[in-house]
């Protein structure tokens, strides 16, 4: 039996800072980061994806960022089947791989080896979804999945009209809940030696901080940023359109609402998004938590506890 690879994961809801603490950790253990992230993969968006500048990356290896055109899809078979060309070159390089981002969708799918291929699909079935979605809008298709799926319905947001119709798909499909069928595949043992750290904070200060973070955005251009891909043809039909600020102030661009409102939107969409984050990882299994306040905030301490676990665990 070969032995397995290792794999360091390090996740946590959306402004936690792991950006800067999987570079640090890099650094330590001779590592390379392939982002898990369905945002930073885009180029020419920047500012709304909160992306690691090629400063912050610190000569650290990094992938999956800056790969895809605003226009392409990006969706968890493609990732998982670009991340494992990653994993191959970083194995081949003598480095150890660190998965890091708030996709916990993706990430799940990657260390536990899941094939989310399309099943067959009953093509007239989607088309009449797609149909009531559009007529009805997305908080009924919702209402829908919740019917039959409950768990589904609260992992998937209201939104992302494509992952709440392949969930009603797979029922209607099979009989099986998704979120049933996604269990089972979650009990599967990973093919790496892993350690999957979550990072994050007491609540309040993680909403001061993403409420800051929107109000930086808008500072740093954010408006401009969305306004210049719509003039590239972007529209809000795009899966990479509809990420977090990017809907919003597409909407404030189009009339639809003021800035002052559309900010509003954002950091409170934000927040909701930060809270189903950390409704995933408590659901996710061997998660070692990194909470930032037992450490009194401190990155070096956080760094030696990590460390300690891939020691442990003879990883590095």
């Amino acid at each position: 039996m070969t032995e397995k690879k290792p794999m360091i994961v390090l996740t946590g809801p959306t402004a936690a800072g792991k950006s800067a603490l999987s570079v640090a950790l890099a650094k330590k253990i001779n590592g390379a980061v392939i982002s898990a992230d369905s945002m930073q993969v885009y180029r020419h968006m920047d500012i709304g994806s909160a992306k690691i500048t090629a400063e912050e990356m610190q000569g650290v290896p990094h992938y999956l960022i800056d790969e895809l055109e605003p226009d392409e899809e990006f969706h968890v078979v493609r990732f998982v089947s670009l991340a494992k060309g990653y994993l191959n070159r970083i194995y081949a390089a003598g480095q150890i791989p660190i998965i890091v981002g708030g996709t916990g969708f993706y990430i799940q799918a990657l260390l536990y080896d899941i094939d989310f291929t399309e099943q067959e699909c009953d093509a007239a079935y989607r088309a009449q979804l797609t149909r009531i979605a559009e007529e009805k809008g997305a908080e009924y298709l919702h209402a829908m999945l919740r019917e039959v799926d409950p768990a589904s319905a609260e992992a998937i947001h209201a939104n992302n009209r494509k992952r709440v119709i392949r969930a009603l798909e797979f029922y209607h499909h099979t009989g099986v809940r998704i979120s049933e069928h996604n269990e089972q595949e979650r009990n599967r043992p990973s093919p790496y030696r892993f350690a999957y750290f979550v990072l994050t904070e007491e609540r309040e200060t993680l909403y001061r901080k993403i409420n800051a973070r929107v109000d930086a955005m808008i500072e740093a251009g954010l408006v401009e940023e969305v306004a210049h891909l719509k003039e590239m043809g972007m529209r809000r039909d795009m899966v990479s359109m509809q990420g977090l600020g990017y809907k919003e102030i597409l909407d404030f661009l189009d009339g639809k609402c003021t800035l002052e409102e559309a900010v509003r939107l954002i950091r409170r969409d934000t927040r909701h998004f930060a809270k189903r984050q950390l409704t995933w990882f408590h659901r996710e299994r061997n998660v070692i938590w990194i909470r930032k306040e037992e450490y009194g905030q401190d990155e070096e301490r956080m760094l030696a506890a990590m460390l300690n676990v891939l020691r442990e665990r003879e990883m590095i």
